[in-house]
């Protein structure tokens, strides 16, 4: 063999090795909250390869004390940071945001690339937010499956999207489209989770799984902000709301409950729901059935709070839609206190979309206005929402084996959690999106 040909296969040989050992990182963490819930470490090396945490240890360690050489490992110094688990926010809006500015009749211009162009800033802006997964109740079918591919391609910036790919809503629910006259609504059609009858609830739970839906997202209640004078009392019937719980555990899929009013929430638990979203009008058997079963409630304080903020300043919102913004933000509140008084089990979502993109921290502040510990509001977006999503082994914590989304603040949010609103390092899957 030539030699310049040897000597170039055992440069190939030596790149390879390099490329290899050169996948190791290394995160001097001054602080950091290993387990949300638990006290904090002090002094800890974080080390990361092929994505996911192989070890935590105690020290600032070096190359040499991991076995390594220099040139094989990365060292990222977090030493005067606060470091956390990535976080999860269980209940966005990916593709789409209030803006009380833009024209409320935009959508009979716009194309569905359009909403998934201004899916990518939004994206972005939540993954910067130190938000690395995301449970997206509701979307295009089509738009969400590729924005889900995209970003776990590497194409765009953003948190791993855990999809509904639409939701499931009686007829003239929150979930249907209003407020246009007929023959406009039939030009935009009739969406596959739309439904009547336990049989065609259970033929909408098939079809939004056959077109990729990773969770059943139903509308158990009316919303506030569908455009109908049809309050937030129980629209899905007891029939309904059962064989679609059953449909989508024989389909492997947990389901989300959209309900605001406690008839609905109590209805939509005894079916077996995993998560009552919003829950505004707790009452005690609403408590007593979340203990019995189990299911998390995700609060969404956020997003009343944006509603109400938004009703002073913009002047198109529909009639319809003003008076439940006013029947149902002040209540909020004292649903929420009622949760936390009684231990059930609460994980984080903000209704983002609603909300700001990127804004999703302001509902750690909430949280802790309310009552909650800070160290507790952190679990609700770490251990408690990867256990919602039944991901709990792979997210949540930073531990040997999970994957290595690492967030990292200045300062102490145990003492200020408003510095959550302030991201100053994030990973996702190994890979340094912000520093």
């Amino acid at each position: 063999m030539p030699k310049f040909q040897l000597l170039l296969i055992v440069l190939s040989i030596n790149l390879i090795v390099f490329s290899t050992k050169a996948q190791t990182t290394v995160i001097h963490a001054g602080t950091v909250l290993t387990i949300p819930g638990d006290k904090p470490k002090k002094n800890q090396s974080i080390i990361i390869k092929d994505g996911k945490i192989k070890e935590v240890r105690n020290g600032f360690l070096m190359a040499t004390e991991l076995g390594l050489a220099s040139e094989e490992i990365e060292l990222i110094d977090l030493k005067n940071s606060f470091v956390m688990p990535g976080f999860i926010d269980l209940h966005t809006h990916i593709t789409g945001e209030r803006d009380p500015n833009k024209n409320p009749h935009e959508w009979v211009t716009l194309e569905n690339e359009d909403y998934a162009f201004n899916a990518i800033p939004y994206a972005t802006r939540t993954l910067q937010a130190g938000f690395t997964t995301v449970r997206n109740l509701g979307g295009d079918a089509k738009l969400m499956n590729a924005l889900k591919r995209a970003i776990a391609k590497g194409l765009i910036e953003g948190p791993r999207i855990i999809a509904a790919t639409g939701a499931i809503s009686a007829t003239g629910g929150h979930g249907d489209f209003h407020g246009y006259r007929k023959d406009i609504l039939e030009l935009d059609g009739k969406g596959v989770g739309i439904c009547d009858g336990s049989d065609d609830c259970r033929r909408a739970v098939r079809a939004l799984v056959k077109q990729g839906a990773d969770v059943i997202k139903i509308t158990a209640t009316g919303g506030v902000l569908s455009n109908t004078a049809a309050g937030v009392g129980q629209q899905l019937s007891n029939d309904e709301l059962e064989a679609i719980v059953s449909t989508a555990a024989s389909l492997g899929r947990k389901v989300a409950a959209h309900a605001h009013d406690a008839e609905g929430v109590n209805a939509a638990l005894r079916a077996g729901v995993n998560s009552i979203e919003h829950g505004s009008y707790l009452n005690d058997e609403s408590i007593r059935l979340f203990k019995e079963t189990g299911a998390y409630l995700v609060p969404t304080l956020l997003a009343g709070v944006s509603v109400t903020e938004e009703l002073d300043v913009n002047e198109n919102i529909p009639p319809a839609i003003a008076d439940k913004i006013r029947q149902v933000g002040p209540v909020v509140e004292a649903s929420f206190k009622k949760a936390l008084a009684a231990k059930i089990n609460i994980a984080f979502g903000t209704d983002s979309g609603v909300s700001k993109h990127g804004d999703n921290a302001r509902e750690f502040e909430l949280m802790v206005k309310y009552g909650m510990d800070p160290n507790e509001a952190i679990k609700t977006a770490t251990i408690n929402a990867s256990k919602l999503l039944g991901m709990e082994n792979q997210l949540g914590t930073i531990e040997a084996g999970k994957s290595a989304d690492i967030v990292a603040v200045i300062g102490n949010p145990l003492e200020q959690i408003s510095i959550l609103k302030e991201v100053s390092f994030v990973m996702k899957e190994g890979v340094v999106y912000k520093e």
